[in-house]
């Protein structure tokens, strides 16, 4: 999978999975796996050790964990939850939602 239709800092909410239904933003967006890291969703545990010399606190941390793409969708500022297609404007490629056809921010 080379590219993605989400980027970071995109409202999304999962459709599937334990935490169907929250709305989150984007905090990573992996593409070489398809997977998405998506604020207060999917967190998980992990044990974290003491680091001798960088005064790091041991400890049980909480982390979000990768949820795949095809498993939440954009959220439209007009419309809501839709989904995102690509066109070219001029020379630009740019995405748009496929309900309203709002042009939505791209990154760059």
């Amino acid at each position: 999978m080379s590219s993605l239709m989400i980027h970071r800092n995109d409202t999304v909410k999962v459709l599937a999975g334990a935490d169907r239904g929250k709305t989150g933003r984007v905090l990573r967006a992996i593409p070489d796996k398809g997977t998405v890291l998506v604020e207060h969703v999917r967190v998980v545990k992990k044990t974290v050790s003491s680091k001798t010399g960088q005064r790091t606190k041991g400890g049980i941390a909480e982390q979000e964990s990768p949820i795949s793409v095809s498993n939440v969708a954009l959220v439209c500022p007009n419309c809501g939850t839709a989904r995102v297609a690509m066109k070219i404007d001029g020379s630009v490629r740019v995405r748009y939602c496929k309900k309203c056809g709002q042009t939505l921010p791209t990154k760059k």
